[in-house]
């Protein structure tokens, strides 16, 4: 949408030539005044070669530009961010880095987004030394945030410290192995974590470690600091005492087995986060004995959604001009989601907040603004409650701008059912 008026032909002499010379001319003598006067500061783009969307897998990058569009609408709407889907039809890693970074002029930030793992983890680790806008990768840190958040209210219901708690995942895929280094950097301790994939626990001395260390050397070093007690097995012995179990494993309904939870400790924490269908119901975790019980879908409660964090963390990146997304600003805007759900009330059946909450988006990016700003990655200053004011306006402002399309039906409604 334009975001300039027009009041007759003439005015294009000043957004475009001859007017923009003098724009140009500034910014020639500045690069980050490209900030300031361009719609850079609130641009963003999100990337995909396609190889691994979620339940669709390798459908390519024509076929993941839906769920792209999909996602823009969600950060403009949550957020106001403008996002700009991109799929590319590029799938070597060097490749892939060169023709993302080559974007880095028209961007304020980047979302990875639905890129096959191990390739996703050494794409973002390029990128994030090789540019100075903030790229993010969300199926990694979105997914490890807001499980963060979510474990930070589980643990308070249930009366745990983060230090202590067994933590046990399964899955090791992108957001496994991003949660495990989160939850570390939070304040839980490694060696009290096991992470099991389809060949079970993840131990020093499992037989398929020299391969690991070739081929996917994140997972390796996963199974170097995690299970302290070289626990061995499947999935059942992982969880035997675990206090947490957090599942992004394979859809279910009978991939976590009741007697598995039955194993678990009192009062335990299970996040069953596949898609379409988590790894077991919820019904029979809580049956098998779990008294708080997550998934990844919104008609079960507790919807463990990366859509409550992305929007406020770009929107508060964005508006201090970030440099990077830190962890710390990851887990910035995890507690700031759990002091939300918190002051409106925590229960078993409400840990998180939804997405109809959306007073959440401004207080995340404020918060996120914030912590940029203490860990030195901001460009431009402002205090929390300017960051919580201006983040209320432009979120406000793209809810208005959508009303009035579709009450002026510029924006056609949608086809009977």
């Amino acid at each position: 949408m334009p975001k300039v008026p027009i009041r007759s032909l003439d005015d294009f002499s000043i957004w475009y030539t001859p007017g923009v010379a003098a724009v140009s001319k500034l910014i020639q003598r500045g690069i980050e005044l490209s900030f300031e006067y361009t719609n850079r500061w609130n641009t963003i783009a999100i990337i995909t070669d396609g190889s691994r969307v979620l339940g669709l897998g390798k459908i390519g990058p024509e076929a993941a530009l839906p769920v792209m569009e999909g996602k823009s609408l969600i950060y403009k709407y949550l957020g106001g961010v403008d996002a700009y889907p991109l799929p590319i039809r590029v799938t070597d890693v060097e490749k892939f880095v060169d023709t993302v970074s080559s974007l880095e002029p028209a961007l304020g930030g980047i979302n990875l987004e639905d890129i096959e793992s191990p390739k996703c983890f050494e794409i973002l680790e390029r990128l994030r030394g090789r540019l100075t806008i903030p790229v993010w990768h969300d199926d990694q840190q979105g997914t490890a945030g807001v499980i963060l958040a979510a474990i930070y209210n589980s643990l308070e219901l249930t009366e745990r410290k983060i230090g202590e708690t067994r933590i046990t995942l399964l899955g090791s895929g992108a957001a496994n192995i991003a949660t495990v280094r989160l939850l570390g950097e939070a304040g839980a301790d490694p060696k009290k974590m096991i992470v099991v994939d389809s060949k079970g626990i993840l131990h020093p001395g499992r037989e398929d470690m020299d391969q690991l260390l070739l081929r996917n050397r994140w997972k390796y070093e996963v199974a170097l600091e995690t299970n302290g007690d070289r626990v061995t097995g499947g999935l059942e012995e992982a969880l035997n005492g675990a206090d947490v179990l957090v599942a992004a494993a394979a859809p279910g309904p009978r991939v976590v087995k009741k007697r598995e939870i039955a194993g678990m400790a009192r009062r335990a924490i299970v996040f069953l986060l596949a898609n379409p269908v988590p790894e077991m119901w919820p019904s029979e975790a809580i049956a098998a004995g779990a008294e708080i019980v997550a998934t990844g879908r919104s008609d079960f409660p507790n919807q463990v959604n990366n859509s409550i964090l992305f929007p406020g963390i770009f929107r508060g990146a964005l508006d201090v001009r970030a440099r990077t997304i830190t962890d710390g600003m990851v887990i910035a805007a995890a507690r700031e989601i759990a002091g939300f759900a918190k002051d409106k009330g925590l229960s078993p059946r409400r840990i998180i907040p939804t997405m109809l909450d959306w007073e959440v988006y401004p207080r995340v990016a404020a918060t996120v603004g914030v912590k940029a700003q203490e860990e030195g990655e901001a460009r431009r200053r402002a205090s929390k409650a300017e960051l919580g004011r201006h983040a209320r306006e432009i979120i406000g402002r793209s809810r208005k701008m959508h009303r009035v399309l579709v009450e002026k039906r510029i924006i056609p409604p949608p086809p009977p059912r």
